[in-house]
């Protein structure tokens, strides 16, 4: 892969949480004061809110390694559609529990109990909720249920939600979320990186993997890179990782603009292929009820594609770094390009890069037949 082209010990822009990358923009500082407060309120709820990729996971992840697990008892959920009775399950499983009976009351027993037992170990508990843009609001309601639980006059749990702008949007606007309102007690929203910010991001996740300067990046690069992401910093990411790909691919030490131009519009070639085609294909009729037929579609537009990217997108980078492999072979084995092995070299060469369209096209094959269904759910929304 590119790090050992680079001389990497890790992954500098790997997509997943991770707390030694933990990089302090100026909104991530604002976030993580705030949430210092919260937590030493010890009560009620705080909320984070920002884009998807904004950084939301890394941040809490930052801060739970700076607690005492001694003194703080964590649970974390990410949330799907819960509902009011299924949300209670899943914050007492998130805590270990094991709920006999399966029911409701079972449940909110063996998390009261759970929680004066640990308030008598001298521990608090906190429970987090990732993606909480997903819950109903009756689900909303029920963590306020719990945020109840007392011994004495100390409360037992705070909870911290964590969610996209939508969730903001509900928590601010929904009539039935009053009282959770008045309980939160530190609310931030994420932001996107400053301009100025980027390439000092990019250095601190590089340095962190061990960068010694390669790949040097050209000035230009920055300016234009925050423009294509608008700062965000999985993007960042995603376009700092294909970068790194093509540099090792081509043999290249420096990344310069041409290579970013070329990254950001094959991005953009695959994105919009994965868009839906027309606004006519996938909208309802004006007489349909909308709350019936878009939610499925929607799903399918987010969760299929991105899977099935995803698996492209780990069939590409594995060609591309057998690509490398070979490449570096080459051009380690002798300098003309007439001796046996360098022909043998190239010709696996060019037998890897055949199979790389070959990905790519039965890719968007499978992507076409997704479409397709698609269409042909919404004719039989239409009809029915």
């Amino acid at each position: 892969m590119f790090a050992e082209f680079y001389g990497l010990t890790g992954k500098p822009f790997q997509l997943t949480p991770d707390p030694a990358f933990y990089f302090r923009s100026v909104t991530h500082r604002k976030a993580l004061s705030y949430l210092g407060y919260g937590l030493a309120q010890g009560e009620g709820f705080m909320v984070i809110t920002g884009e998807v990729g904004a950084g939301k996971s890394t941040l809490v992840a930052h801060l739970m390694g700076s607690v005492d697990p001694s003194q703080l008892s964590v649970a974390q959920i990410v949330t799907s559609k819960l509902d009011e009775e299924e949300i209670i399950h899943v914050v007492a499983q998130s805590f270990g529990l094991e709920i006999i009976g399966h029911d409701k009351a079972s449940a909110l027993g063996a998390i009261e109990g759970f929680l004066h037992d640990e308030a008598r170990a001298g521990r608090r508990c906190l429970l987090i909720v990732d993606e909480s843009q997903n819950l109903s609001v009756s689900a909303l309601e029920e963590l306020r249920m719990l945020s109840n639980f007392q011994l004495g006059n100390h409360p037992l749990l705070q909870t911290l939600l964590l969610g996209q702008p939508e969730f903001r949007t509900t928590l601010q606007g929904h009539q039935s979320l009053e009282q959770l309102r008045q309980r939160v007690i530190a609310a931030h929203h994420l932001e996107a990186m400053e301009a100025s910010e980027v390439e000092p991001y990019i250095a601190h996740r590089l340095k962190t993997v061990g960068w010694n300067g390669s790949p040097q990046f050209d000035e230009a690069v920055f300016a234009e890179l925050y423009e294509a992401s608008g700062g965000i910093p999985r993007r960042v990411n995603q376009i700092a990782n294909r970068l790194l790909l093509l540099g090792a691919v081509e043999q290249n030490n420096r990344i310069d603009l041409t290579m970013l131009r070329t990254v950001v519009a094959e991005m953009e070639g695959e994105r919009a292929f994965a868009e839906v085609p027309t606004p006519e294909v996938l909208q309802p009729e004006p007489e349909l009820d909308r709350v019936q037929v878009t939610p499925s579609v929607q799903h399918v537009d987010q969760s299929e594609f991105e899977a099935l990217l995803a698996l492209r997108d780990a069939q590409i980078i594995e060609l591309q770094d057998a690509v490398i492999e070979l490449a570096t072979h080459l051009k380690n084995a002798t300098e003309t390009s007439s001796t046996p092995e360098a022909v043998a070299l190239k010709d696996q060469v060019a037998q890897m890069e055949d199979r790389l369209l070959e990905q790519e096209q039965a890719v968007r094959q499978t992507l076409g037949m997704l479409i397709e269904w698609m269409e042909a759910e919404m004719d039989q929304a239409r009809a029915a």
